[in-house]
């Protein structure tokens, strides 16, 4: 049985190697138990709903549904859940949307091992946390006006969660069958969502969806395949 003591822990990083080394160093601290491992954001999801970490360790950048929608999908169904995100994409639009969508902290992955180990102690006992260099940034930032970058932080915000979802999978080069066969969903439903938000959006071709997923960090650059066709 776990010791009261002892924080748990889901990670969310697609990586095995990675996923590796941070269970490595978790378990070496010897006040965290790695509860389980996803490798895409949409077991992170599933895991969270099983297993109720106290802290989840998302990464961003993951296949299928990525890390800032699956946090948005898990404070659905329970909002006080501990979100940390610990990302190799650090910038000032990956920070301000997860700020704005709930979660507890965020770390670059370049952090030091005592940062990452405090910011876990911090989150799970209710505080957020930030690594400094993200910290300093936040807090000049908000001493700025807002400037029409903006705008396209409150048009990834509009979508749903499943036109966020449709969004990922549309860039990542699946067609519409492969889509619907992944979220379960009919053909005629993937092609309401696709068509809704790109009227959201005001962006009606897949060429157009593809470059706003990876300007607005839904997915890397370099994991985007050849465009499939859409039927």
């Amino acid at each position: 049985m776990t010791s009261p003591s002892r924080i748990t822990v889901l990670l969310a990083e697609d990586h095995s190697i990675v996923r590796q080394g941070l269970c490595a160093l978790l378990n070496a601290d010897g006040h965290f138990v790695i509860v389980g491992e996803a490798h895409d954001g949409r077991e992170a999801v599933a895991l969270a709903r099983s297993l109720r970490p106290q802290v989840v360790l998302m990464d961003v950048a993951m296949p299928e549904l990525n890390g800032m929608e699956a946090a948005r999908q898990i404070f659905e169904f329970e909002p006080l859940t501990r979100v940390l995100i610990l990302s190799a994409h650090a910038d000032d639009e990956y920070v301000q949307r997860a700020v704005a969508m709930g979660v507890a902290g965020f770390l670059e992955k370049q952090t030091s091992a005592e940062i990452l180990t405090k910011a876990i102690r911090e989150v799970a006992a209710g505080r957020a946390y930030f690594s400094p260099r993200i910290a300093r940034r936040m807090k000049d930032e908000a001493a700025r006006p807002r400037d029409r970058e903006g705008m396209r932080r409150v048009d990834a915000a509009r979508l749903t969660s499943r036109e966020a979802e449709v969004l990922q999978l549309v860039a990542e080069g699946s067609a519409n069958k492969q889509i619907a066969g992944v979220l379960g969903i009919s053909i005629k439903t993937v092609e309401k969502h696709r068509q809704h938000l790109m009227d959201k959006l005001n962006i009606h071709d897949t060429a157009g969806l593809t470059r706003h997923a990876i300007a607005t960090g839904v997915i890397e650059s370099s994991v985007q395949r050849t465009t499939a066709d859409p039927a």
